[in-house]
C-alpha cells in the first residue's frame, strides 16, 4: 500500500485497503475557518441534537473575516465564539494567522493524520504527509463533529515526478503554477497525487508546502509527499504529540507516473479567468496592475516577504499601485520584523495587514473595480474573486508581484536580480 491507503486502513481499523474500498475513518482533526465554521456550527446544534465526540480535535481560526467590516459580520463571529465556549473547541480568532498555517503551528496537524476541513485548500497538509481532504460543511455537522468520523472512496494514485533545477529568478511558486497547467484543471479527478522525486526532495518544507496545494484546482481528493528528515525537523517545531511517521511500500502500485523536468522554466503567470491559464511571463510582461499582494493560503510565508523584500529595498513602488503585506501567521510577522522586513516593505511604500488570508474573496479588503488588476500570491484568480467579475487577478511569485509593484507593469523579476 503507499501512504494514504496506509493512513486511511488504520484511520478505519482495516489491514488492507485498494483503490475503490469505501472506509469509515477516524478524523484527527477538523479545520475550519470563519466563514463555514458559522455554518457548520448552526447546521450542528439546530439539526443533530448529538454532543461534540471529540471537542479537542477541532480547529476554528477567523481568518477572512479578520476585521469585520459591518454589524452582521462581526455578529457572525460573536455566535461562533459562543458556539467555541459551549462546546469546548478550540478558536484562533482574528490576528492568528490563516487556517492552515494556524492549524500547523500550533500543532494540530501531524504525520499519518486524516485531516478534513470546509476550505478546498485543505489538501496542503499533505505535505507533511497526512491525508487530508476537504468536505462538505453537512458531512462536518452530521459525521465528524458527533461521531469523530468521515467516510471516503480510497482514491486512485498518481505519482508526479519531478526532477530538475530552478534558474535564478525561478522559483518552487512558478513550479506549482506550470504544474497545475500541465496536469490541467480537472486532470486528476478524484486521484490521490504523490508528489516526488528529487526536486520535491531538496525542498525546504514551506516550498514543498506549495505542490499539495494545487490538488483540488486539478480536481485530485488529496496529495502527499512521503515524509523525511526535514518532515521530522519541521514538525519539531510544532508538536512534541507522538505521531505516525507511514511510508508507501516499494512496490505500491500507481496508476499512472507522471514525469517533468522544471530546469527551463521562466517565472510563471496564472492569469483570470482559470488557474489553468499559465503561460512564462514573456506573455503578460507589460500589462497594468493597480494592486500587489503577498497573501492567501500559499502566500504570506516568510520566504515571499524575503523575495519581495530583495528586489523593493532600495526602491519603491509605482504611483497608482497599492502593495499589501499579510503574513500568514504571528510567527511570520514576527520574523519579518526581527529580519528588519517590516521596515524595508514599509519604505517601499507597502501596507502591512494582520496576519490573516488577505484579500481572499474581498470580504475585509481588496476588492476591485471593473478596471482593475491585482498580481499576488493568491491560490485563486477566478472572476468576481475579488471584486468586480471585469477585474483581473494574476497569480505569481513574490518575485514577480514585487517587480510588478516597481513597474506598475506585469514585470520580468530577473531584471531586478541580475
Amino acid at each position: 500500500m503507499n501512504l494514504v491507503e496506509k493512513i486511511l486502513a488504520k484511520a478505519s481499523g482495516r489491514q488492507k485497503v485498494e483503490p475503490g474500498d469505501i472506509v469509515v475513518a477516524n478524523v484527527d482533526c477538523l479545520l475550519l475557518h470563519d466563514l463555514s465554521g458559522y455554518i457548520t456550527s448552526r447546521v450542528f446544534e439546530n439539526e443533530v441534537h448529538r454532543p461534540m465526540k471529540y471537542p479537542e480535535r477541532v480547529v476554528i481560526v477567523f481568518d477572512h473575516h479578520f476585521s469585520p467590516p459591518t454589524e452582521s459580520q462581526a455578529r457572525v463571529l460573536e455566535e461562533t465564539r459562543a458556539f467555541a465556549r459551549r462546546h469546548g473547541v478550540h478558536l484562533f480568532d482574528c490576528g492568528s494567522g490563516n487556517i492552515h498555517h494556524a492549524g500547523l503551528r500550533n500543532g494540530f496537524i501531524r504525520p499519518g493524520a486524516v485531516i478534513v476541513g470546509s476550505d478546498s485548500h485543505t489538501p496542503v497538509h499533505g505535505a507533511v504527509g497526512a491525508f487530508a481532504a476537504g468536505l462538505g460543511n453537512n458531512s462536518h455537522a452530521g459525521m465528524v463533529m458527533p461521531f469523530g468520523k468521515a467516510w471516503f472512496r480510497v482514491p486512485e494514485t498518481i505519482r508526479i515526478e519531478l526532477s530538475g533545477h530552478h534558474k535564478p529568478g525561478v522559483t518552487p511558486r512558478d513550479s506549482a503554477l506550470w504544474l497545475t497547467a500541465q496536469i490541467g484543471e480537472g486532470g486528476a479527478v478524484y486521484k490521490a497525487l504523490h508528489f516526488g522525486g528529487k526536486y520535491i526532495k531538496e525542498l525546504d518544507m514551506w516550498d514543498r508546502w506549495l505542490f499539495p496545494l494545487i490538488t483540488v484546482d486539478v480536481g485530485a481528493k488529496c496529495g502527499f509527499i512521503e515524509p523525511d528528515e526535514k518532515t521530522v525537523q519541521f514538525m519539531s517545531e510544532f508538536t512534541s504529540n507522538p505521531y505516525d511517521l507511514l511510508y508507501s511500500d516499494s512496490d505500491s502500485d500507481f496508476q499512472a507516473t507522471w514525469s517533468y523536468d522544471i530546469s527551463d522554466l521562466e517565472p510563471q503567470v496564472a492569469a483570470s479567468p482559470t488557474l489553468g491559464n499559465v503561460g512564462p511571463i514573456s506573455v503578460f510582461a507589460g500589462r497594468e496592475v493597480q494592486w500587489a499582494e503577498l497573501g492567501g493560503h500559499g502566500g504570506g510565508r516568510i520566504e515571499d516577504i524575503r523575495q519581495a523584500a530583495e528586489i523593493l529595498r532600495g526602491r519603491h513602488i509605482a504611483n497608482g499601485v497599492k502593495f499589501n503585506v499579510v503574513p500568514s501567521s504571528r510567527q511570520v510577522f514576527q520574523q519579518a520584523c526581527d529580519e528588519g522586513l517590516v521596515v524595508d516593505m514599509f519604505q517601499a511604500g507597502c501596507t502591512w495587514f494582520p496576519p490573516s488570508t488577505g484579500s481572499n474573496q474581498a470580504i475585509n479588503m481588496g476588492a476591485m473595480a471593473e478596471t482593475e488588476s491585482m498580481v499576488s500570491t493568491h491560490a485563486r484568480n477566478f472572476p468576481g474573486r475579488n471584486g468586480s467579475p471585469k477585474a483581473k487577478m494574476y497569480l505569481s511569485s513574490a518575485y514577480t508581484v514585487a517587480a510588478s509593484a516597481v513597474r506598475g507593469v506585469l514585470s520580468d523579476p530577473r531584471e531586478f536580480l541580475a
